[in-house]
C-alpha cells in the first residue's frame, strides 16, 4: 500500500510539474504578458526557465524513491549499454549545435530589449524554421535523444522508470502543442515538413532506413 502510494505521487509530482511547464509556455500566457506586462516581456524567457528549474528540482526532491529495483545489469552488459548512452549524448550535442542557445535561455531577448529591437509581436522568442541536421530524420531529435539517454541505464530502479515513461509521454504530448505553434508561425513550410516527415515525429525509424539503404546499400 505504501508503494503504491508512492507511485501515485511521483505520478501526481510529475504531472504538477508538466502542466506549469507546458502552461507558462503557451502563446496563451505570453499573450497575457504581452498586454498586462509588456515591459516584462524581454524577460520572460529566462524567467521561464528559472522557474522550470526550480519546480523541477522540487519535483526531483520531493517525489519519494521507492528501493526498488527492477534490474540490475551485470557486466560486461552494464558496460555495453553505456553505448547507446553515450551516443544519445553526442546526438543532444550535435542537436544544440542547431539550436540558437543564447535564444532559447533567453539572453538574446534582453539584449535586444537594451538595443532598443525587441518587437513585442515576438513573444518570447525570434526562431527560424530548422530542418537540417538531425532534423533530417526526427521532428524533434532533442526529445529523441533525450528519451534515449534516459533509457539506456545499467540499474533501473521504479523510480528512474517511472520518470523515462512520464517524461516520454510529456515529450509526446508537448510535440503535439509545439506542432500548432509551429505551424501557426510557419504555415504551409512547416506543413510540408511534417508531410516529408510524417513518421518521424520523435522516432525516425522510417527516414533513418532510408539513409542507410541510400547511403551503405544503393551506393
Amino acid at each position: 500500500m505504501i508503494l503504491f502510494g508512492n507511485v501515485l505521487l511521483i505520478l501526481f509530482l510529475f504531472l504538477a510539474f508538466g502542466w506549469s511547464h507546458s502552461w507558462l509556455a503557451s502563446n496563451k500566457i505570453k499573450e497575457v504578458v504581452r498586454v498586462s506586462f509588456p515591459r516584462f516581456l524581454p524577460f520572460y524567457r529566462l524567467a521561464y526557465n528559472v522557474v522550470s528549474l526550480f519546480t523541477f528540482y522540487l519535483f526531483w526532491t520531493f517525489s519519494p524513491k521507492p528501493d526498488v529495483i527492477l534490474y540490475d545489469l551485470p557486466f560486461p552488459f552494464d558496460l555495453l549499454i553505456l553505448i547507446p548512452q553515450i551516443v544519445s549524448l553526442l546526438g543532444l550535442v550535435w542537436t544544440l549545435k542547431f539550436v540558437d542557445g543564447k535564444e532559447f535561455l533567453g539572453i538574446s531577448q534582453i539584449l535586444r530589449w537594451k538595443a532598443g529591437t525587441y518587437k513585442e509581436e515576438e513573444l518570447d522568442e525570434v526562431s527560424s524554421l530548422q530542418i537540417e541536421g538531425p532534423y533530417k530524420f526526427s521532428r524533434h531529435p532533442i526529445y529523441l535523444f533525450s528519451i534515449l539517454f534516459l533509457l539506456f541505464r545499467p540499474t533501473m530502479d521504479l523510480f528512474s522508470f517511472l520518470f523515462v515513461l512520464c517524461s516520454t509521454i510529456y515529450f509526446y504530448i508537448g510535440s503535439r502543442y509545439e506542432e500548432k505553434k509551429l505551424v501557426a508561425r510557419f504555415g504551409g513550410e512547416y506543413v510540408a515538413y511534417q508531410t516529408r516527415l510524417w513518421r518521424a515525429k520523435i522516432f525516425p525509424i522510417k527516414p533513418l532506413l532510408r539513409f542507410l539503404v541510400e547511403r551503405f546499400i544503393w551506393k
